[in-house]
């Protein structure tokens, strides 16, 4: 791992059930890292002890009820990194802004209580809530996913708990087809193993003897740019050069980040959706520097000739760029409070490309709790399924295993403008 790649910010959720202790341990990783003010600390007291899940539920509605609702992000660092942490909600009805979350982030750690399960029997089964936001990080690609066992100060016997969860999680993960990257007992309250693991009452607490929670994220890799994919752009803003004595080039320059692979001057492009090809003249960085970009980075591209490119509009490799689809077989994660059904209408947003998409069916929802496909007619809020779209016009797409940015779509109702489905291509 380079160096680079090592200190550059982690970007990473919380999630698992309602009353898991998420907040907690966003508070406690704050506090313990000196993150907190004392200011901030004395404003979060409630009859004498300090609530930690105070530090990240804010809203007032959170406050008056307890729980989380919306996504709050908080940054924090430490000698080896930076972070930004955001704190998903647990509630199903908030599905939706936990896979918001999820969608652009680098790690998620699944807290589990040990409270809430049977954790004197090696057979326990896991909360839904659990192995519905595991399967959703899985499903949203997110690389990696560290399981949490927390409230293991609360119980009789932490060691057999320890032992029963994490071979519960262990085989739901086999059954799932999720890769784990660790699994590490906390107290979130306490803060036993969470960024130490000194201040255990014993050394060897649970017979874990692994590093805390906070080492096991300063070691996580980021999500790696996109390089291995041919190059594509989604032209974002189109920009005109005053300088109307230029006759080298074409006098706009097309700005945006790159989403996949990199460009250079020189390199010949396509224009998606005209199909017209140029070439490359010159690559700029935000300072107007001439400069190489790859995936993930920022540009402006100037190109040899006047093409008509506006927004919304893609530029591609001439080679081995994707073809535009009108048909795509998709997963559907829906937001909506109307369910999906067919035959409706909807704006679809990719990259800054507007088109129409009609549902022609819905093929399967997913249960969340077996991942069995179910037979279905329509996708009611917060469910996940299998769904046909229609577009009006094409799009440029790649399955969303080998790309995040071009196999996601989001789906908008045409009446209201409300984000309606986060969609991920097949």
């Amino acid at each position: 791992m380079s160096n680079n790649q090592h200190f550059s910010a982690l970007k990473f959720i919380t999630c698992g059930s309602v009353d898991d202790g998420k907040s907690t341990l966003i508070g406690r990783l704050l506090v313990d890292t000196k993150a907190v003010l004392q200011d901030h600390l004395a404003g979060v007291q409630r009859s004498g002890e300090t609530d930690l899940a105070l530090l990240t539920d804010g809203l007032s509605a959170e406050r008056e009820q307890g729980i989380t609702i919306d996504v709050a992000y908080r940054y924090f660092n430490t000698e080896a990194r930076k972070f930004i942490i955001g704190d998903a909600p647990g509630h199903e009805q908030y599905t939706r802004n936990m896979v918001t979350a999820a969608s652009s982030a680098d790690a998620a750690v699944v807290l589990v209580d040990a409270i809430k399960l049977d954790w004197a029997n090696p057979d326990l089964q896991l909360l839904p809530q659990t192995r519905r936001h595991s399967l959703l990080v899985n499903l949203l690609r997110v690389p990696s996913i560290v399981f949490a066992i927390n409230k293991l100060d609360a119980v009789a016997d932490a060691a057999v708990a320890y032992k029963n969860i994490a071979g519960a999680l262990e085989k739901f993960a086999q059954e799932a087809g999720i890769t784990v990257t660790a699994m590490v007992p906390v107290s979130a309250l306490k803060g036993w193993n969470v960024v130490t693991t000194e201040n255990n009452d014993q050394a060897d607490w649970c017979g874990y003897t692994g590093p805390s929670l906070l080492s096991i994220l300063e070691d996580l890799p980021v999500t790696p740019a996109e390089t291995d994919v041919a190059f594509s752009f989604p032209v974002q803003w189109v920009e005109k050069f005053h300088d109307s004595g230029v006759t080298t080039q074409g006098r706009r320059v097309f700005w945006g980040r790159v989403a996949t692979g990199s460009i250079e001057p020189g390199q010949t492009i396509k224009v998606f959706p005209s199909g017209q090809t140029a070439v490359v003249s010159q690559v700029l960085s935000a300072t107007r520097q001439p400069q190489d970009k790859a995936a993930g980075h920022s540009a402006g591209i100037v190109l040899d000739r006047e093409v008509d490119v506006s927004r919304g509009d893609w530029l591609l490799a001439a080679e081995g760029a994707p073809e535009g689809q009108r048909q795509l077989s998709t997963t559907i994660a829906w937001m909506d409070d109307e369910p999906l059904v067919a035959g409706r209408l909807y704006w679809a947003l990719h990259g800054h490309r507007w088109v129409k998409a009609k549902v022609q069916r819905v093929v399967h929802r997913l249960n969340v709790n077996t991942l069995a496909e179910e037979e279905a007619t329509e996708l009611a809020p917060n469910a996940i399924g299998h769904v046909t779209l229609a577009l009006q016009e094409p799009l440029v797409t790649l399955p969303f295993t080998q790309s995040r940015i071009l196999g996601a779509l989001v789906l908008v109702d045409t009446a209201s403008h409300k984000t309606s489905g986060a969609v991920l291509v097949n």
